[in-house]
C-alpha cells in the first residue's frame, strides 16, 4: 500500500489587468522583511527629495495589500512554504501547470525574512530556498516559461555562480530608481525593467499601454539587447 502524497498549501493567484490569463506566485509585500526596509527607505527618498526617484516608494502591491486587496495577505502567505523548506519530488508534482507563460513575484519579492507590522524580524529563512524552488517548479514544468521579477540582486549573482539556471526561467532585475534607466543586464540576469516618467524616454518605452500576453517581452528570450531591456512609465 503506498504512502499518501501530503499536500502543499500554497496559493498561485490569477491575474487581470495588464497581467490577464497570467497565473503567479507571490509573497506578502507587507510582512517580507526586504519589502518592509525597502519601502520605507524609500518613501523617506521620495519625500526628501519632493518627487518619486525610488519606484519602492510608490509601491503597487504595498497599497493594495493595505487596501481593497487586503484579504490576498492571508493567500500569500502560504507561499511561505516556499521560502521554509526545499520542494521533494512528489511536492513538486503539485506545482503541474497548463499554462506556457507564468509568472514568479507579482506581489512582493524573494522571501529570506518574515516581519512583523513594526518591521522587526519573527522568522528568517535560508537566502536561497525560494529561488531554488522556483528553479524545481520550472524544470518540472519545461513547457512553460516562467518570468522572475526581483530587486535582490546580491542573492541572484551568487545563486546562480553556483546553479545551472533552468533554460526556461527568465530573471529580471527590477530596477528601483525611477528615470535612471539601466541599459546593462546585471550579472546572472536576463532582462532589466527599467521605470520611467511618462514624458521621458518615450521612444523606449516598449511596456506602456498594453497587456502582457500581446507583448510577451518579458517572457521570451533574446540575444539582442533592445529586447531585454524593458521601460514602463510609472504610473
Amino acid at each position: 500500500m503506498g504512502c499518501k502524497m501530503q499536500k502543499v498549501n500554497f496559493h498561485k493567484s490569477k491575474l487581470l489587468g495588464k497581467l490577464e490569463d497570467f497565473e503567479a506566485y507571490g509573497t506578502n509585500t507587507i510582512t517580507n522583511k526586504f519589502c518592509y526596509d525597502r519601502f520605507t527607505e524609500a518613501k523617506k527618498k521620495n519625500k526628501e527629495a519632493g518627487f518619486t526617484i525610488d519606484i519602492c516608494g510608490v509601491c503597487y502591491s504595498e497599497k493594495s495589500l493595505k487596501g481593497y486587496r487586503k484579504s490576498t495577505q492571508n493567500a500569500l502567505n502560504k507561499n511561505e512554504i516556499l521560502a521554509e523548506k526545499l520542494l521533494d519530488e512528489n511536492e513538486i508534482k503539485q506545482f503541474l501547470t497548463l499554462k506556457v507563460y507564468e509568472r514568479f513575484l507579482h506581489h512582493g519579492d524573494l522571501l529570506t525574512a518574515k516581519c512583523n507590522h513594526k518591521g522587526n524580524i519573527i522568522k528568517k529563512y535560508n537566502d536561497f530556498t525560494m529561488i531554488e524552488n522556483f528553479c524545481r517548479i520550472a524544470e518540472y514544468n519545461p513547457h512553460c516559461t516562467f518570468s522572475i521579477w526581483t530587486k535582490q540582486k546580491k542573492i541572484i549573482t551568487k545563486f546562480f555562480n553556483n546553479r545551472i539556471k533552468p533554460s526556461n526561467l527568465i530573471v529580471i532585475y527590477s530596477n528601483l530608481n525611477v528615470n535612471k534607466p539601466l541599459e546593462k543586464i546585471p550579472h546572472n540576469f536576463d532582462k532589466v525593467f527599467n521605470n520611467v516618467l511618462k514624458m521621458d524616454y518615450v521612444s523606449k518605452q516598449n511596456c506602456s499601454g498594453q497587456k502582457c500576453k500581446d507583448c510577451l517581452r518579458c517572457y521570451k528570450h533574446s540575444d539582442k539587447l533592445e529586447d531585454n531591456l524593458i521601460y514602463e512609465a510609472v504610473k
